[in-house]
């Protein structure tokens, strides 16, 4: 009896991996993710990418795709940057529509994660406005009816016909039953398929300008064609992102890649600079309404700003 409980347990030992192969594993992970989070750029959403890496992680191991909320255009970048250098790992964004700014990210082991899941809604939200409501005014009355913002995409505006709203799908029908009105006017809200979607790729026109300084007054004050001490006010309102975050000070300044958005104004994306004292810079004016990503802007139009 002794000697079948001793083979038992025997079995049981030999079946069972052994505790410091896990641990190592575990531990070869976390210290890959430290080194990954080092090379975030933006160390205001270093938080987020942990728990995007985490949940990459987790999906390659268990062989399952997860899915992210809805991220903003710097989470997304740094989140794909991030996950390109994992083994195992493919990750698939999707906002509904090719130009989409807000998305989810859909995360797995590559033999699972093959096609683009089924994971944004649409909702054509009308009423009988007789004015063109504001991506706020759309945005406010969501969250005023219990909708988190994460869980909400881009907001395309249709003018005075209302907007088409991006959404979590389980969210549909509540929004459906729940949203009765957006800006005082009573609304309806249809579900539609994405290829319904009534997007059009703004138009541009291009310019240039020469400035000393890569400061975001200086470059953002001559892309949107207003004088340093209007911009100042601007910043000192918070009507100024840079990045999709708050900034208040003139003094910060733009490197490669950064997106100024100024609220009532638009966008102005720095490209490049060269090595010279005075900035030449190319910009480019969007001349339609953009669908925003970023909750505190109300797109006019949109600015991308090369320095040559």
């Amino acid at each position: 009896m002794i000697s079948r409980v001793s083979a038992m347990a025997a079995a049981i030992i030999l079946a069972t991996p052994p505790k410091t192969e896990t641990s190592h594993l575990a531990q070869a992970i976390k210290t890959d993710m430290e080194v990954l989070l080092k090379e975030v750029s933006d160390k205001n959403v270093i938080e987020e990418i942990r728990h995007i890496l985490e949940m990459a992680n987790r999906a390659s191991l268990r062989r399952e795709v997860l899915h992210t909320d809805f991220l903003t255009p710097p989470i997304l970048d740094e989140a794909m940057a991030a996950i390109k250098k994992l083994v195992d790992v493919n990750a698939i964004p999707n906002g509904g529509y090719p130009e989409a700014e807000r998305c989810r990210l859909s995360v797995g082991h590559p033999e699972v994660l093959t096609t683009l899941p089924n994971t944004v809604a649409a909702l054509s939200i009308t009423g009988n406005f007789g004015f063109q409501p504001s991506h706020r005014g759309f945005l406010g009355s969501l969250l005023g009816a219990g909708i988190a913002r994460e869980k909400l995409g881009d907001i395309i505006l249709q003018a005075e016909k209302g907007a088409q709203v991006l959404i979590v799908p389980e969210l549909v029908d509540y929004i459906i039953t729940s949203l009765d009105e957006v800006c005082k006017v009573p609304v309806s809200c249809t579900p539609i398929p994405l290829e319904a979607l009534e997007y059009e790729p703004p138009r541009t026109k291009a310019f240039k300008t020469v400035e000393s300084s890569l400061r975001v007054d200086a470059l953002a004050s001559a892309g949107f064609k207003i004088s340093r001490s209007k911009f100042g006010d601007l910043l000192s309102k918070g009507d100024v992102c840079v990045n999709w975050s708050t900034v208040t000070k003139n003094g910060a300044s733009l490197k490669t890649g950064d997106m100024v958005s100024v609220r009532g104004k638009g966008r102005l994306k720095f490209i490049s600079e060269e090595e010279e004292t005075r900035q030449a810079v190319e910009q480019q004016m969007n001349e339609e309404t953009l669908s925003a990503a970023d909750d505190s802007e109300e797109m006019t139009d949109g600015v991308e700003t090369t320095s040559l």
